[in-house]
């Protein structure tokens, strides 16, 4: 096919819009004898009729973060989500004047005392929620539809709840849904230009869409990793265009196929990557302090932060020598004890792993046997070995000594303080000053020679650079520590024991700080090696693949793939002053994609059972084109919504909203066949009044549907006989009890004025088929005049994950089978004596529950140090990314009466800050 002149090409788009088509099958284009695909037009959207765009400008019109303060703190952190958006969020709040000093890590929290900028960050991505209503728009004319259709998919993104929920609140799903559209429009646009075959291939126009499709993989992957399906959407329908390519043996060389596919990997691959590890290097250019995500890195990495690197320190490791030992495995904690004893087993001094530099984390390691002088007498004492200095090597006997305590590392036959199992003993530190200990406390130091760095440190004992195992001599077990923690009583620090079947890896050891009297000045010294960008890169890649796998507890508003695309259920943001935020589709808009996958997944299947039986339906141009438009969208679709299958982490309604995108894509290509490109016995293609009949009954019926559940969405006043009378299913879970019963209550002040907010905290939940709902205790918290009706009755109801009420016999079918666990929050209600409820305002009453925090809102595990530096002082609480710990528990002077250990003291951490 001839390429066509701008001009001929726009005034071609102009007239597809005004007349009807009268082409036939009769008069099918031919099939062209290169690459150019059959039947293709030419839509190119920088050749769109002047008012394509005044319309579009209408549409945009109609239309119209707990990371920032991080940044702008310069305090590392970690995350399961890569930094674009959290960047573009601290960008809007920096240039608001954002200080960093506020958290944003509870809903509901005031934003306009401390100064919050929230509106200039809530902008950001409210601005790219509203710039989904032209990229669909645009979308849709490079895939050749009709502006009625275009019109139709901005139409139905303007009045699609669950899209204007996010796009209000500072959450990343908003970024990552324009720019996943805008992958799909650059890609859609180079797609056409590809298609016209060979006299457009390398131009101006192919190349720009190439590249800009590569950019938006680039940006799209760097704001979540769900950017990972739309590359693969792309990559998918790229190896579609270079096999098509390979069968044209006419125009296309294999030089010249070369030359396709390297334009390909350098657009596609060559610049997602590189903008993709742009963005981590603008994440570590900003984050240079230490903050509450370091915990989750190594010991190399953290040496990498301000405050956080270490001095050079003496290689050699001696007997005599004063030494801190780190774990290799579980975020490196330092073998720590202070002067608390276990409540049971031995009752002995606690042996822990705490994650900061302290005093109480300093040992000296001493021989099995003392020295001798000239004399040939014992030298004794702890100091013993000062003077005349020996290297620990492979297989040496030693003690390590507690300098604050005056005790040693021991162990024994008596079971842990948690881990109560046979293979595992308690450790401790047992004795006193002057006490020459046991033969319990003696250790074997087996140097692990494949995992210590250079052949002196396969040998000796060296600084950094030797891993090793301390195995009890009496025992057999060896030096151990995994994820357990202890109770309050220990702080909850991290377990220490001694495993007779330890796993190598939580049994490995190294020294970290070493001093020696002996060792001056030019001795030979050692630090971590610093690991580079690419180091640091491909260590935090990793680390937040293992953290977002981990997260497999429940959520109290979870839900499965199956679910979403019938709307099953949603997300309950916040609740305050009676007045809700529930993340909820327009059903309207939601069902009909939904129905429109359906079409396509029903056409493909009969047509390819047409095909087999023989019927040539793919010499019609149109069914061609149907199949390949259609099926490029629908594939886009599977590729959001299939891979969530696979994973066993907690997923939400959100999730499904990149695909939601993707279905009204196809939606709105199905409508534009139908009444516009196909011949049908209605004559749908010859009146476009039908079509555009078809489009405003739409919309308006979205428009009714937005309407009905827009107080959800808004968190506007609302009626409890409104909310029921909208509630189609029991499984969208928002609690109608919670608005008043007439909008005029709305303008009585409540008793409790603006009290608090009505969001519960996080619920951990397990991975059981079927959970209880809320227990509802009903009390007699009525008002005076009622409270001689209320009566007093606790009722449970179970449901399973997707939110489905269970009735006596089904929970007596599950019981034995899986394990029922509390997963919503309690509510308290109040009924008369006829059974029904009281209302008294915000449900549940001012401390009631409604919307844990969203799973979006920061809620990765502390690793145990307090964010309020300025007081020199650090905390022992401790957490690994796969334990849900959402507390931080602090000692401060305030804690009168409570057990504190001595690495709390402010004389023991503060040289650690200088």
């Amino acid at each position: 096919m001839a390429p066509r002149t701008p001009a001929k090409a726009a005034a071609s788009t102009d007239k597809q819009d005004t007349k009807p088509l009268n082409r036939s099958v009769k008069a099918m284009p031919p099939r062209p004898k290169d690459y150019t695909s059959h039947g293709i037009t030419d839509n190119d959207i920088f050749l769109l009729p002047g008012s394509d765009f005044q319309l579009l400008g209408l549409l945009t019109l109609l239309a119209f973060g707990g990371f920032a303060s991080k940044y702008i703190k310069g305090r590392f952190f970690m995350d399961v989500h890569p930094p674009l958006a959290k960047l573009l969020l601290t960008l809007a709040g920096w240039l608001a004047g954002f200080d960093g000093d506020f958290d944003f890590k509870d809903i509901g929290k005031d934003y306009l005392e401390p100064g919050v900028p929230y509106v200039a960050m809530r902008m950001l991505p409210a601005v790219m929620g509203v710039l989904t209503i032209p990229t669909i728009f645009l979308t849709l004319k490079a895939a050749g539809c009709r502006t009625m259709t275009a019109t139709l998919g901005a139409g139905m993104l303007i009045f699609e709840n669950g899209l204007i929920t996010q796009s209000r609140l500072i959450l990343l799903d908003s970024p990552l849904i324009i720019f996943t559209a805008f992958t799909a429009l650059a890609w859609t646009c180079f797609t056409n230009q590809h298609e016209q075959g060979p006299s457009k291939a390398f131009d101006a126009s192919w190349w720009f869409w190439l590249v800009a499709t590569g950019l938006g993989l680039g940006a799209t992957v760097s704001v979540k990793w769900v950017g990972l399906f739309t590359i693969a959407w792309v990559g998918s329908l790229t190896v579609v265009q270079l096999w098509v390519l390979l069968g044209d043996t006419k125009t296309v060389t294999p030089r010249l196929w070369f030359k396709h596919f390297l334009a390909r990997v350098f657009c596609l691959i060559i610049v997602p990557v590189t903008f993709y590890m742009a963005l981590f290097a603008i994440h570590f250019v900003c984050l240079v302090n230490p903050g509450e995500g370091d915990g989750f890195m190594s010991s190399e990495f953290q040496a990498t932060l301000n405050s956080k690197a270490m001095v050079d320190v003496p290689v050699d490791v001696m007997m005599g020598s004063r030494v801190s030992i780190r774990h290799h495995n579980t975020h490196g904690g330092y073998l720590h004890s202070h002067n608390h004893m276990y409540p049971g087993g031995s009752k002995q001094q606690q042996i822990t792993l705490y994650p900061h530099k302290d005093e109480n984390n300093v040992w000296l390691v001493e021989n099995q046997t003392q020295p001798l002088d000239v004399a040939g007498e014992e030298i004794k004492g702890v100091k013993a070995w000062d003077a005349d200095p020996q290297p620990v090597k492979d297989g040496s006997l030693v003690r390590l000594y507690h300098m604050v305590s005056d005790r040693r590392l021991h162990s024994h036959d008596v079971r842990p303080p948690v881990s109560e199992a046979d293979w595992q003993n308690e450790v401790s530190a047992y004795g006193y000053e002057g006490f020459e200990g046991d033969a319990n406390d003696l250790f074997r130091v087996e140097i692990i020679k494949s995992m210590s760095d250079g052949p002196k440190a396969k040998e000796n004992l060296r600084t950094i650079e030797t891993k090793f195992k301390l195995v009890h001599i009496m025992t057999g077990c060896s030096l151990f520590s995994h994820k357990v923690k202890l109770p309050d009583w220990g702080f909850e620090q991290q377990e220490v024991t001694c495993a007779k079947q330890g796993t190598l890896p939580n049994s490995i050891w190294y020294v970290e700080q070493n001093e020696h009297p002996s060792l001056g000045q030019d001795a030979e010294k050692v630090n971590y090696k610093n690991p580079g960008f690419f180091g640091k890169f491909w260590e935090l890649q990793k680390v937040m693949w293992t953290t977002n796998a981990g997260l497999v507890e429940s959520h109290a508003w979870d839900s499965r793939p199956p679910s979403w695309p019938g709307l099953r259920r949603g997300i309950n943001f916040w609740g305050k002053d009676n007045r809700q935020i529930y993340l909820l589709g327009n059903p309207v808009i939601w069902w009909s994609s939904t129905i429109g996958i359906a079409i396509y997944c029903l056409f493909k299947g009969l047509s390819v059972l047409r095909w087999q039986r023989g019927f040539q339906d793919y010499d019609n141009v149109n069914f061609k084109r149907f199949d390949y438009e259609i099926g490029m969208t629908v594939l886009g679709w599977a590729f959001h919504y299939f891979p969530f299958f696979l994973m066993q982490r907690q997923l939400f309604l959100h999730h499904y909203l990149p695909a939601l995108y993707f279905a009204i894509m196809a939606v709105c290509q199905i409508y534009d066949f139908g009444m516009s490109r196909i011949e049908g016995p209605f004559g749908f293609r010859d009146t476009p009044t039908i079509g555009r009949s078809g489009v405003v009954l739409f919309l308006a019926a979205s428009i009714a549907a937005f309407t009905m559940y827009a107080p959800l969405t808004y968190g506007n006043p609302w009626t409890q006989s409104a909310c029921q009378s909208v509630k189609l299913f029991d499984t969208w879970d928002f609690d109608c009890n919670q608005f008043h019963t007439s909008l005029d209550q709305y303008n009585t002040p409540s008793p409790s004025g603006n009290a608090q907010q009505t969001s519960a905290p996080a619920v951990p939940e397990v991975n059981v088929a079927s959970q209880p709902a809320p227990q509802e205790h009903v009390t007699s918290q009525a008002p005076p005049q009622q409270e001689a009706q209320a009566k007093k009755e606790e009722k449970v109801e179970y449901r399973d994950e997707d939110g489905n009420l269970l009735d006596e016999q089904q929970v007596a079918d599950l019981s034995g089978k899986v394990s029922f666990q509390t997963k919503y929050e309690t509510r308290t209600r109040v009924v008369d004596a006829m059974g029904n409820e009281v209302n008294e305002g915000p449900a549940g009453g001012a401390d009631g529950g409604y919307a844990p925090p969203h799973p979006d809102v920061e809620r990765l595990p502390s690793t145990g140090k307090d964010q309020n530096e300025d007081d020199g002082r650090e905390y022992p609480a401790t957490a690994s990314p796969e334990d849900d710990v959402g507390k931080e528990k602090s000692v401060n002077s305030g804690d009168k009466g409570k057990p504190k250990p001595a690495s709390e003291g402010l004389e023991a951490t503060a040289r650690d800050e200088l």
